[in-house]
């Protein structure tokens, strides 16, 4: 009589949205790891019978995407290529009900804060001693660092706050010590992550101390590069600038997002900040921290919105002359806020905004990239593609800025930092050659 050996679970994780969810992903498999079970990220060979896909639901386009990675992975299952399914992140926080009434083929629908319950399902324990074991889904040499989780910002355009709750500041303690985990894994630059990075704090230690933890971080010792997103800019602590002109391993970078320039937008997107605020904060961080790279996001297509809004953040822009910008279209949610306005700017005149800005902004980017021709700029290398090697400077978050594309005769290692000289510039991307 023939005996069927059972195979061997193993999980494959597929991550939408943002690097904030990229990180739950990554912990998950970390404890899924130390439970003996076998995981990967993104598999690409479905050589895995278990998939939990880690949904975004932020505007209408990510939920498209999230249902659309559900019902693909529903379908395999109905085929016999997988045996489960299991959702989990921001669509299930916010729509469980509804997934679980539409898809009942998913065995089990999670929040963004369910892990134990995930890890159940596995029959698996929760490891509390577990601080900041991840199995990294980024290359090796960058790694994003979540300081806190949630939101307790109003702005009126955010879904956020009710899928990730209330802002929770990591202790400074947990934090440092998952650098230094992730420096002996290779890790050379973190990315600070967070809905509010400067709000870090407020919650645990009764006042802002985003400059405590930067100090902290910045004695790590192997740790290159420490990069910071997502500073919100009404009550911004002035005293990170110093620890940035302070300490060599903070990148001169800031990503603070504005989503506006109109005092009437900006009031009715409760952003609790003025224009002229919002000019006096840039003044001041740029005399601060002479050289620094800002970027900001914007949004187009708000209720209300006009051409004469959109023309005064175009003048904003000359104004201030942001080294990197990214706009979005606004996406009507419910529950927000902005759900009582009437959605008045139709989609296409939106997508048109959007456009109009960008392209306003590109002719900005593209001469200040003439700029760097002929100076030289500690450069990453990130990858290989066609024969060339794909690297960032320190004004250069990934995915999602800049790029420097290298040809060079001698074999470059990935994860290593160069000297680049920039022979050529165009809209978004650098084109350099190694120099001693």
């Amino acid at each position: 009589m023939k005996v069927r050996t059972l195979k061997k679970d193993k999980v494959n994780i597929i991550t939408l949205g943002c690097s904030k969810n990229m990180v739950d992903s990554e912990v998950l498999s970390g404890q899924l790891l130390a439970n003996d079970i076998d995981v990967v990220h993104e598999n690409t060979k479905r050589d895995h019978n278990i998939v939990v896909v880690n949904t975004c639901g932020f505007i209408d386009k990510a939920k498209e995407e999230s249902i659309n990675t559900i019902l693909e992975q529903v379908e395999l299952k109905k085929r016999g290529r997988l045996d489960k399914v299991y959702v989990t992140g921001c669509l299930s926080e916010r729509y469980k009900n509804n997934l679980e009434e539409e898809i009942p083929e998913v065995d089990a629908f999670f929040g963004t804060m369910e892990l134990p319950s995930i890890l159940k399902q596995f029959e698996a324990d929760y490891k509390t001693e577990l601080v900041g074991e991840r199995l990294l889904a980024t290359p090796k040499h960058y790694a994003y660092l979540k300081i806190s989780e949630g939101c307790n910002r109003t702005c009126t355009f955010c879904a956020i706050p009710l899928m990730r709750g209330k802002h929770i500041s990591k202790p400074i303690d947990e934090l440092v010590m998952e650098a230094e985990k992730l420096v002996r894994m290779g890790v050379k630059e973190v990315m600070l992550i967070a809905q509010e990075l400067t709000y870090y704090g407020l919650d645990i230690y009764k006042k802002r101390m985003l400059s405590e933890l930067l100090h902290r971080l910045a004695d790590v010792k192997g740790l290159e590069w420490i990069r910071l997103h997502y500073a919100y800019p009404t009550k911004f602590p002035l005293e990170i600038l110093d620890v940035m002109r302070e300490r060599d391993n903070i990148c001169n970078y800031l990503d603070i997002p504005l989503q506006h320039a109109s005092d009437r937008m900006l009031d009715a997107m409760k952003r609790q900040i003025k224009q002229a605020e919002m000019d006096e904060l840039i003044a001041t961080i740029r005399e601060k921290v002479p050289g620094i790279c800002l970027r900001t996001t914007l949004i187009a297509g708000f209720p209300g919105e006009t051409q004469e809004d959109i023309n005064e953040l175009k003048s904003f822009l000359d104004k201030h002359r942001f080294d990197r910008v990214g706009v979005f279209t606004y996406s009507h949610e419910e529950n927000t806020g902005a759900y009582q306005f009437e959605d008045n700017v139709p989609q296409e005149e939106k997508e048109r905004r959007a456009q109009e800005v960008m392209e306003h902004q590109q002719e900005i980017s593209y001469e200040l990239n003439q700029e760097k021709i002929g100076r030289v700029f500690k450069t990453i290398i990130d990858k290989k593609e066609a024969g060339r090697y794909i690297g960032r400077t320190e004004f250069d978050s990934v995915e999602v800025d800049n790029e420097v594309i290298i040809t060079s005769e001698q074999r470059l290692k990935i994860g290593e930092f160069y000297n680049v000289r920039i022979e050529k510039a165009y809209d978004y991307d650098l084109e350099g050659v190694v120099v001693p």
